[in-house]
């Protein structure tokens, strides 16, 4: 590939988001707002709408999302404690939030497939996490998925 074609592959336009993804993203916000200052659920929720681009997301996987996550949040901590390396209030607000919402979905969301759920939650740390946050993100749920979403992992693994 000569570097004439390289540029036009790099400069291809970006897929657009889907609607899951856009709601995954105003979750992990609200969420990552929820973790640092304690806000109301209703607030953020409210400030969630108001940002631009919100009438593109799943507003039903967005509910689900930031209050199922709020709501659950020891739980999912719980679970989470299980997989990671220290404790989950000392993980990076947005680390702490994708593990959230990937576990919430993991738990939860079960006509999304497991590895859909821990790509998605992948491209939200690679987004709007730290360099190598995707990578710690990736084995957590992956680990997660074993508990999960044991029998979908075992059947995946058969095929």
């Amino acid at each position: 590939m000569n570097s004439l074609e390289k540029t036009e592959k790099a400069e291809k336009p970006a897929k657009p988001k889907s609607a899951r993804r856009r709601s995954r993203e105003f979750a992990l916000q609200g969420l990552y707002e929820w973790l640092v200052s304690g806000t109301d659920a209703g607030v953020i929720d409210a400030h969630m709408r108001e940002q631009e681009g919100f009438d593109k997301a799943d507003r039903a996987h967005f509910d689900a999302l930031l209050h199922g996550c709020i709501t659950e949040a020891a739980d999912l901590d719980g679970v989470l404690a299980k997989f990671v390396d220290r404790r989950t209030t000392e993980l990076s607000p947005v680390e702490h939030a994708v593990l959230m919402i990937g576990s919430y979905e993991l738990k939860h969301c079960i006509d999304i497939p497991y590895k859909v759920a821990i790509n998605e939650a992948v491209e939200l740390a690679k987004s709007f996490g730290g360099t190598d946050g995707h990578k710690y993100v990736n084995g957590v749920l992956d680990k997660a998925a074993g508990v999960l979403r044991a029998a979908e992992m075992q059947a995946s693994h058969k095929r």
